[in-house]
C-alpha cells in the first residue's frame, strides 16, 4: 500500500541486538571426495602459503570445485588426462552453461548465461592450477598454456548516482536507531573515500585517524596499501558510530580478533559480502534505483570529483587503481564536465550556446536580438520538437513573434 502524498516517510522498526543462534557443523562439499580434489587441495595450500589474497583464494577454490565436478562426470580421474581439447570442451561448457538465478534473460532451460567476468574467473582459476601442476611435476606440459580468456569489454558503470540522489540515499537510514546510525556511517564512508566493499568489511580500528580524518586501507586489491581522506560528513557519522553504537556491539563479540573490526553486525561479527551489499541495495531501491550496490557509491565518488575539477591522477590514488587506464573509465561518464568544456571551447557550440543564452536573457526583458532569435529558431526547426525546458517559454514566444 503506497503512502499518501505529503505523508511523512515510513520508518522501519528499530532492530534490537540479539544473540546469534548456534548452528551445526557444515556438511563437507561433495566435490572434495572426488579423485582430482587431492591435487586441488595441495594447490590451494600452496597458494595460501604464497600469500594469495583471501578473496582470490575463495574464488579459485570455487572455480576449481566446478571443474573437478565437471571432469568427474566425464570420467577424468588423474591430471595426466587433462589435455587442451578437454579444457576447450570445458570452456565451451561454460559458454553454454546457465546460472541458477532466473531473470529477464533466462532461456528455456532456466537461468541466465554466465557473464563474461564469471567465465574469465573460472577459466583463470583453471589456468593457475594447471600451471602449478606443471611446475611441481605432476604433468609433463601445461595444457592451459595457450588457453585464451574471454575478452572483457570496457563497459561503463551501470548506475551513476547524481549528487542529489546521494543526498537522498544518505537520508534513508533511521539514525535514531542502532542499525540506522551504523548504516549511515557505512554509506558515508563508502561515498566519502570511494573504497571497495571488501576494504570496508576489513577495516580495523587502528586504520582510522579520527583526528586528521583519514583512513589507512590496508592490503587492498593487489595487496596495495593507501591513505585516503574520508571527508567531514563521513568523519562526523563515523565518530558518532564509534561513540554511540560500536561499544554495544562489542559485547556480542565471540572471536577476540573481531574486536578490532570497525563495523560489526548485531551478532558482533564482521559483515559478510552479501549482507553488506543487501543493505546498500535496499536503500537504493527505496530511492528508485533498481540496480547497483556498494560499487555505485564508489562510481559516484570518482565521477563527482572528476566533474568538480579533480585531476585523474588523484582519483587513481584515491581508488587504489594500479593502472591509470582503469581510472580513465570515469572520463566517459562525467558528462556534466564534458558539456561545460564542449560549450566553452568548441567553435560550433559557442555561437549556438551564446545565442540561446542571449535569447533567454532577452526574453525576460521582452527584447530578443535578431541573431539570438535566429539561433533559437534554427534549433527548433532542426530538432522538430519543443525546446528544452531550461529555455524559457517567453523566449520561444519572442522568437515566433519576430
Amino acid at each position: 500500500m503506497m503512502p499518501e502524498a505529503g505523508a511523512p516517510p515510513q520508518r522501519r522498526h528499530k532492530r534490537k541486538l540479539r544473540k546469534k543462534r548456534s548452528t551445526g557443523a557444515r556438511a563437507v562439499p561433495a566435490w572434495q571426495a572426488l579423485p582430482l580434489a587431492a591435487w586441488v587441495h595441495a594447490h590451494l595450500r600452496w597458494a595460501e602459503v604464497s600469500r594469495l589474497a583471501p578473496m582470490s583464494l575463495v574464488m579459485r577454490e570455487r572455480g576449481l570445485a566446478r571443474f573437478v565436478a565437471w571432469a568427474h562426470e566425464r570420467g577424468l580421474r588423474d591430471p595426466h588426462e587433462l589435455t587442451r581439447p578437454v579444457l576447450e570442451a570445458y570452456q565451451r561448457h561454460l559458454y553454454l552453461a546457465r546460472s541458477q538465478r532466473n531473470g529477464p534473460r533466462s532461456g528455456p532451460s532456466g537461468g541466465q548465461p554466465l557473464s563474461l567476468r564469471t567465465q574469465q574467473q573460472l577459466i583463470g582459476a583453471l589456468r593457475g592450477w594447471c600451471k602449478w601442476l606443471t611446475r611441481d611435476g605432476h604433468i609433463p606440459a601445461n595444457p592451459a598454456a595457450d588457453l585464451e580468456l574471454p575478452r572483457m569489454p570496457r563497459s561503463l558503470p551501470r548506475v551513476l548516482l547524481s549528487v542529489e540522489q546521494v543526498g537522498e540515499l544518505m537520508s534513508q537510514p533511521d539514525v535514531e536507531g542502532l542499525t540506522g546510525l551504523r548504516e549511515r556511517a557505512m554509506l558515508e564512508l563508502l561515498y566519502g573515500t570511494g573504497m571497495r566493499r571488501s576494504e570496508l568489511m576489513n577495516l580495523q580500528l587502528g586504520d582510522l585517524d579520527l583526528i586528521r580524518g583519514t583512513v589507512f586501507i590496508r592490503q587492498g586489491k593487489g595487496r596495495r596499501d593507501r591513505y585516503v581522506p574520508m571527508g567531514a560528513s563521513a568523519l562526523h557519522w563515523l565518530q558518532r558510530y564509534c561513540a554511540e553504537v560500536r561499544p554495544m556491539l562489542t559485547d556480542q563479540v565471540q572471536d577476540s580478533a573481531s574486536k578490532w573490526t570497525v563495523f560489526l553486525t548485531d551478532y558482533g561479527e564482521p559483515f559478510e559480502q552479501n549482507r553488506l551489499s543487501g543493505m546498500v541495495a535496499g536503500h537504493l531501491r527505496r530511492i528508485g534505483i533498481e540496480h547497483g550496490s556498494c560499487h555505485a557509491l564508489r562510481h559516484a565518488c570518482a565521477t563527482h570529483m572528476l566533474e568538480a575539477g579533480a585531476e585523474l591522477r588523484f582519483i587513481q590514488v584515491l581508488l587504489g587503481h594500479a593502472d591509470l587506464s582503469t581510472t580513465q573509465i570515469y572520463t566517459h561518464v562525467a558528462i556534466g564536465k564534458l558539456m561545460q568544456v564542449h560549450a566553452a571551447t568548441h567553435p560550433g557550440a559557442q555561437g549556438l550556446h551564446k545565442g540561446l543564452q542571449r535569447a533567454i536573457d532577452g526574453a525576460h526583458r521582452a527584447e530578443v536580438p535578431a541573431d539570438a532569435a535566429e539561433a533559437l529558431a534554427a534549433v527548433l526547426a532542426r530538432d522538430g520538437e519543443d525546446v528544452d525546458e531550461h529555455v524559457g517559454a517567453a523566449a520561444v514566444d519572442a522568437v515566433k513573434r519576430r
